[in-house]
């Protein structure tokens, strides 16, 4: 059959001048490549660079100091993130401090003096700070040489000074205003360090902080950017309510840019239970931290490139026993034992575990989903790598179909015949034959991310809309694959 001349896209179709002309067509040659970006949410400081509200993207740990301002949330957030991956393309939208903002305030009271020379580890959400401590000092000179250490460490979430009524106190201050500064804790001798003997301290945990910066206008800033994690370090339910709603509207089918935010909760069981049991969003995957002496922004944006980085790899694959680097878990008589956490896991909460050598690793990384929309409990986007990997295998039919059929016709499968074998024409057929195609030999075969190629082949329909002869309309049903989690056995033993 003769080739028309139609099916060029760039040798016109009226061309008498002699030659040998040949044009390039990469439909058939391409693959789609994935590379995610993960968007961190935070706070900077006057003394930062960065222009509030205004996407900037960080490629080095030092970066993080002169945008945001050292000691900043963000600087924070980047410097955990970039030692876990230098490659992950990452993404700030700084926030300010609301207008109405309280910095959260707390105490360090030296009850009695020191009686060795020795150094105080003390421990500011997470941080150590070396305290010089002399011995038979008075309890001022005790609490100035604590202040002084606090306030020579500008990495530090707080600054520090001596109340010049109470000079043995030592008043302690968020460097931002909003509540999360009510979560910054405050102890000592957290990795087995030796007490200085004869040092008494009481510690009041910062308190007082309130009105987070407003997420409307950095929901904003995001733009129309495919933004595949968001590390988001507020927990209160405007902030949380604000981000699932962005993340449903555009994990929908009109937008297709969906991605899964990270936070962290540091408090009791119950108020973590309560957290959980209060959200339902299959984009939000809430850890809970317990008693960990960690900044819970630092443990939100590591949890966040951790699971990024593996993700990116294989959306499939559990994140089950990860390390999260550098984060600190709770002393052993305080940690959630298994019980505690398997109802955490049932209350909306993602968990995690200690090792033996101090390892904080990811146990299960669940997202918020419990419900359907008529309320039914349901588990059908339990674990985040559900969202994850149907995302993944929407973004790769797109890919496929953009660049193999980007400009063609439609036909019932009994005309197909008719035309021309070279014409650019889609039919019914054509386009179940590359869905099965791509879910035996990509999702299947060499990604491992879905199952049962049979039940798929047999309830696979592809037709045109009755009503729209430019429409095609495919219902498919592809059965994810699971992961490997429990493992359930029964011995019979005999004798």
């Amino acid at each position: 059959m003769a080739i028309s001349s139609t099916v060029f896209n760039d040798i016109p179709a009226a061309l008498r001048i002699p030659g040998w002309f040949i044009e390039f067509d990469n439909r058939l040659a391409g693959n789609a490549v994935f590379q995610g970006k993960l968007l961190v949410l935070g706070q900077m400081l006057e003394t930062g660079t960065a222009t509030p509200l205004v996407p900037v993207r960080v490629t080095r740990e030092e970066q993080g100091d002169e945008l945001f301002g050292r000691g900043s949330m963000l600087a924070e957030q980047f410097r955990a993130i970039k030692k876990v991956d230098l490659y992950t393309e990452t993404w700030a939208i700084p926030l300010g401090a609301a207008a109405l903002a309280q910095p959260a305030k707390g105490s360090i009271v030296v009850t009695a003096g020191p009686a060795e020379t020795r150094p105080l580890a003390l421990y500011i959400a997470g941080y150590r700070v070396w305290c010089e401590m002399v011995s038979g000092a008075s309890l001022a000179a005790a609490a100035t040489a604590i202040a002084a250490a606090i306030n020579a460490d500008d990495r530090l979430p707080v600054t520090a000074s001596v109340a010049v009524e109470t000079p043995e106190r030592v008043d302690i201050e968020c460097r931002w205003g909003g509540e999360t500064g009510n979560s910054i804790s405050l102890a000592d001798c957290l990795k087995g360090e030796e007490r200085t003997a004869g040092l008494a301290l009481t510690y009041t945990a910062p308190a007082g902080g309130s009105v987070n910066p407003d997420l409307i206008p950095a929901i904003a800033a995001m733009g129309s950017e495919w933004w595949n994690w968001v590390c988001l370090p507020y927990t209160d339910s405007v902030s949380l309510q604000e981000i699932e709603a962005e993340l449903a509207n555009r994990y929908g089918p009109m937008r297709q840019i969906g991605g899964r935010a990270f936070a962290a909760f540091r408090g009791t069981h119950g108020a973590t239970a309560a957290l959980g049991n209060a959200r339902n969003s299959p984009h939000l995957s809430i850890m809970g931290m317990g008693a960990s002496p960690s900044a819970p922004w630092v443990w939100a944006a590591t949890n966040t490139i951790v699971a990024a980085k593996s993700l990116a790899i294989d959306p499939a694959r559990p994140l089950q026993r990860l390390p999260l680097p550098g984060l600190i878990g709770p002393r052993e008589d305080q940690r959630w034992d298994d019980a505690e956490r398997n109802l955490l896991l049932f209350d909306g909460i993602a968990t995690y575990t200690v090792a033996t050598d101090g390892t904080v690793q990811i146990e299960r990384q669940i997202t918020t989903y419990q419900r359907n929309a008529a309320g039914v409990a349901e588990d059908s986007y339990l674990d985040i790598e559900t969202p994850e990997t149907l995302e993944r295998i929407r973004y790769e039919i797109r890919s496929v179909f953009a660049m193999k059929y980007p400009r063609h016709k439609l036909a019932e499968d009994v005309d197909r015949d008719l035309y021309d074998p070279s014409q650019s024409v889609m039919t019914p057929k054509v386009c179940k034959a590359e869905l099965l195609s791509l879910y035996l030999e990509t999702f299947m075969g060499a990604r491992a991310w879905v199952r049962d190629y049979a039940g798929y082949k047999e309830s696979l329909q592809v037709s045109i809309d009755p009503n729209d002869p430019s429409r095609l309309n495919v219902i498919d049903q592809p059965k994810l694959i699971g992961q490997y989690r429990v493992h359930a056995q029964q011995t019979q033993f005999r004798r």
